[in-house]
């Protein structure tokens, strides 16, 4: 069973309906009672890495999430700000977020491109996460990105003035800054492989 958080700042349900679409079985978790015994958990994201942060901290979900990742290794996927908060720190209202990834996120600068970058990318993935990813065009809709990232956590990279992350893997944990989700048959592809994936 996968657990697809659901707090003020994110998009569950819309995460929920892909998941739904591709015949898995999932749930909106609520509470930390709703990531007992769950394959999967999936932090879905829209607004900013602060918001989402005091979300999970109101809901009393930071602990038990710190214990099903890092100690249960349950797989864990971070959409969007949902892959943001993975990172130390982001400039967005100065969050300190989780920290399980090194690196921090910086907004775009708004004098060299579109700020948000909106619409759909290329993402080239750097290598096997446990499946094999095929590159191809995902949304995104951001204006925050992960930088100073370990170059072994970077899976998927795509260019807006210049390469940042995409996409990032780490033992359990997957990170997508696009909106799997929202990208069409690619999109589904690539969901389905993370959250049908027992990597070891």
């Amino acid at each position: 069973m996968i657990a697809i958080i659901d707090y003020k700042a994110g998009n569950a349900p819309s995460v929920l309906h892909a998941v739904n679409r591709l015949g898995l079985n999932a749930m909106l978790a609520h509470t930390a009672d709703d990531l007992i015994d769950k394959t999967h958990i999936v932090l879905p994201g829209v607004g900013s890495a602060k918001a989402t942060m005091l979300s999970l901290e109101e809901m009393g979900l930071l602990d038990v999430l710190e214990d099903a990742v890092h100690n249960r290794r349950v797989y864990f996927l971070g959409i969007c700000v949902g892959m943001q908060v993975l990172f130390e720190r982001s400039e967005e209202e100065n969050a300190v977020c989780l920290g399980w990834l090194k690196g921090d996120v910086a907004r775009y600068d708004s004098s060299k491109v579109r700020v948000p970058q909106m619409g759909w990318n290329e993402v080239k993935f750097q290598w096997d996460a446990g499946f094999k990813a095929q590159d191809d065009y995902f949304y995104f809709v951001n204006s925050y990105y992960a930088k100073s990232v370990d170059a072994d956590d970077v899976w998927g990279v795509t260019d807006y003035n210049g390469a940042f992350a995409a996409a990032v893997n780490k033992d359990n944990m997957y990170g997508m800054q696009f909106h799997v989700e929202k990208s069409g048959e690619a999109g589904l592809s690539l969901l389905k492989s993370v959250l049908t994936n027992r990597k070891e």
